[in-house]
C-alpha cells in the first residue's frame, strides 16, 4: 500500500474530513436543541406545548447519543479494514479459489460489506427496540425484524446482481463503450423498478388497501381531476403495524402510478388536512420535480460512469489499496477494472456529501414550491399549516434546528420556515386577489 499514491491521500482526506464535518454539524445541533429545543416560536404558539417539546428534545437526545458511537466505529472501522490490506486479501483469496470473474466479483461485493453490516446489528436493534419503543414509535416484533432484513436482503441480491453481472459483461467485451451501455442499461434498470415498485415490490413489506367510499376519498379524487394527477388507485398503507411515524406519497409510473396514505396519518389528521397534504404532494407532480431532477441526475449519471471509465485505467488506483504492487498496466484485467468501481467509491464516496448539499437545496425549494401550490389549490395554506404541525409533533420532528445543520442535513425545510412561507404565499394571493377585484 502506497500512503504517498494521490488515490490514497484522497481516500484518507475525505475520511476524515467527512467524519469531523458530520461530528461538528450533530454536536452544534446537539448543543442548540438543548439551549433552545423547549422554546415556543411565536409561530406555534397555541399549537405545542412545552411537553412535546421535552419530549421531541430527549427522542433526538436520545438518537444522538446512539449515533456517535455507531459514527465512530464505523469510521474505525472503515480505515482499519484499508490500512491492513483487508480488501486485496479477500478478493486474492476469492479469485484464487474461484478463478471465475463473475463468482469472484459477487463474492467479494459481499464479503467486503459484511463487517459494517455486522457492526450495524446492535445499533439497529437498540434503535428499533430501544429508541423507538420506549417513545411509542415502533410496533416491530423481533420475528418481524427478522423477516424485513430478510426479505431485503433478498430484495437486494435480485436488484444487483444482475445488474453486477451486466456490468461485468460490458468491461469485458463493451471495451471503450461499456460506460455508454451500462448508463443506459441503469437507467433503464431504474425506470423499470419506478413501475413495478408499487405492484411488486411494495407489496412485499405491506399491505396496501383502496381507500373506502367517502367524504374522503370524494375529495381526494376530486382534488387529482383538478390537477391532471391520473393514478390507478388511492390506497391506505398498514405502517401502523411497524412504526407510529405518518407519511403520504405518490408512485409509480404509467398504469401503475398511485396515491399512497399511511394509516396513522388519516387517522391523524383531518378531511381537509389530509387534502391539502395530497395537494402539496401534487404540486411536486404540478411544477414537475421529478421529471426536472431526472433530467439532472441523468447526466450526471453517464457523466460519472465516464470518469470512472478514466479512473479504473490507472494502476495507481489499485496500488492504492494493496492491489497492485507496482504500476503495471497489464495486470488491470476485467476481474480489477471491477473491483476498480468499488475502489473509486472507497476513494471519492467521503466528498458525496458536495453533491448532498446541493440536492438538498434544489430539494428545499422544491418543498416550498409545493406548499405554496397546496395553498393554492386549497384556498389558502391553513389546512396545511395545521397538518403540517400535527405531523411534526407525531413524528417528534424538530422545530427549529441551527440553520447550517439544515443546509447539510434537510431535504425539506424545517417546520417554522415552511409556515412562514406558507403565510407568506397565502397573504401575497389574498392581496393580489383584493387588487384584481
Amino acid at each position: 500500500m502506497d500512503f504517498t499514491n494521490i488515490f490514497f491521500l484522497l481516500y484518507l482526506i475525505g475520511t476524515l474530513s467527512d467524519f469531523l464535518l458530520d461530528q461538528i454539524l450533530e454536536a452544534g445541533n446537539f448543543i442548540h436543541r438543548n439551549k433552545h429545543g423547549r422554546e415556543i416560536p411565536p409561530e406555534l404558539e397555541g399549537h405545542i406545548d412545552e411537553a412535546t417539546l421535552c419530549k421531541t428534545v430527549a427522542y433526538k437526545n436520545a438518537s444522538y447519543k446512539l449515533w456517535v458511537p455507531r459514527h465512530i466505529l464505523s469510521t474505525a472501522l472503515n480505515l482499519v479494514l484499508v490500512l491492513c490490506g483487508f480488501y486485496p486479501m479477500i478478493f486474492n483469496a476469492i479469485w484464487k479459489w474461484t478463478g471465475n470473474v463473475y463468482l469472484a466479483s459477487l463474492l467479494f461485493m459481499l464479503l467486503a460489506s459484511l463487517p459494517d453490516t455486522i457492526l450495524d446489528l446492535p445499533f439497529s436493534l437498540v434503535r428499533e427496540f430501544k429508541i423507538e419503543k420506549d417513545f411509542g414509535f415502533s410496533k416491530m416484533t423481533f420475528r418481524m425484524w427478522i423477516s424485513d432484513a430478510i426479505k431485503s436482503a433478498v430484495l437486494s441480491a435480485v436488484i444487483s446482481i444482475p445488474l453486477i453481472c451486466i456490468a461485468l459483461v460490458l468491461l469485458s467485451h463493451a471495451a471503450a463503450w461499456w460506460w455508454i451501455l451500462l448508463g443506459a442499461v441503469y437507467v433503464a434498470f431504474s425506470f423499470l423498478l419506478s413501475y413495478l415498485y408499487p405492484v411488486l415490490i411494495a407489496p412485499i413489506f405491506n399491505k396496501f388497501t383502496p381507500l373506502e367510499e367517502g367524504e374522503l376519498k370524494e375529495r381526494l379524487e376530486s382534488l387529482m381531476e383538478k390537477t391532471g394527477f391520473h393514478a390507478k388507485s388511492i390506497f391506505i398503507m398498514d405502517a401502523s403495524k411497524r412504526s407510529g411515524h405518518s407519511n403520504a406519497y405518490f408512485t409509480g409510473l404509467g398504469k401503475n402510478k398511485r396515491i399512497v396514505l399511511y394509516d396513522t396519518l388519516v387517522n391523524q389528521l383531518s378531511t381537509d388536512e389530509i387534502e391539502a397534504v395530497l395537494a402539496h404532494e401534487l404540486g411536486h407532480y404540478k411544477h414537475k420535480h421529478i421529471i426536472k431532477r431526472q433530467c439532472v441526475t441523468i447526466p450526471l449519471i453517464f457523466a460519472a460512469l465516464f470518469a470512472i471509465s478514466l479512473l479504473i485505467k490507472r494502476p495507481e488506483l489499485y496500488s492504492a489499496f494493496g492491489f497492485l504492487e507496482k504500476a503495471d498496466v497489464s495486470r488491470i484485467g476485467v476481474e480489477l477494472q471491477f473491483i476498480g468501481l468499488f475502489l473509486i467509491f472507497l476513494a471519492f464516496g467521503s466528498f458525496l456529501w458536495i453533491a448532498s448539499l446541493i440536492g438538498n437545496a434544489a430539494s428545499r425549494r422544491d418543498e416550498f414550491q409545493a406548499d405554496a401550490f397546496s395553498g393554492k389549490i386549497c384556498g389558502g395554506g391553513k389546512n396545511l399549516i395545521t397538518a403540517l404541525i400535527k405531523l411534526n409533533k407525531e413524528n417528534l420532528s424538530e422545530i427549529c434546528p441551527p440553520k447550517i445543520y439544515c443546509v447539510f442535513n434537510y431535504s425539506h425545510p424545517p417546520l417554522t420556515e415552511r409556515i412562514k412561507a406558507i403565510s407568506a404565499a397565502t397573504n401575497n394571493t389574498a392581496k393580489n386577489f383584493q387588487e384584481e377585484t
